[in-house]
């Protein structure tokens, strides 16, 4: 009866120093997979803001080109309506100056 007592007594710490291993390999590969996610994560991350920034970048660059395309076409505008007001300014000098030497030339004739 002791004999079966003692082997029920070895076994149950053969079982407890089982368990205590399973655990801790357990735990082992808990550590080990929350590094591994940890890392993935990271990664994600990383990969994620490379995007973001290429994304923005791109995104200032196409603003950049449309803002400089709206100044020409802008700059332009003002070129054609300076242009515009010199020769219409042109041609009321010219209109003026004709009136006044037909003024002058019709004032002579009395």
């Amino acid at each position: 009866m002791k004999r079966i007592i003692e082997e029920v007594f070895e076994t149950e710490e053969k079982v407890s120093a089982i368990l205590r291993q399973a655990q801790m390999q357990a735990s082992e590969i808990r550590q080990s997979a929350e590094r591994e996610i940890s890392e993935s994560l990271g990664s994600a991350k990383d990969q994620a803001r490379q995007i973001i920034q290429t994304a923005v970048e791109r995104a200032r660059k196409e603003a950049e080109q449309i803002r400089d395309e709206r100044l020409r076409t802008a700059e332009q505008a003002k070129e054609m309506l300076v242009g515009n007001s010199t020769r219409n300014l042109d041609g009321l000098v010219e209109t003026l100056c004709r009136v006044v030497r037909t003024t002058e030339y019709e004032t002579d004739s009395h």
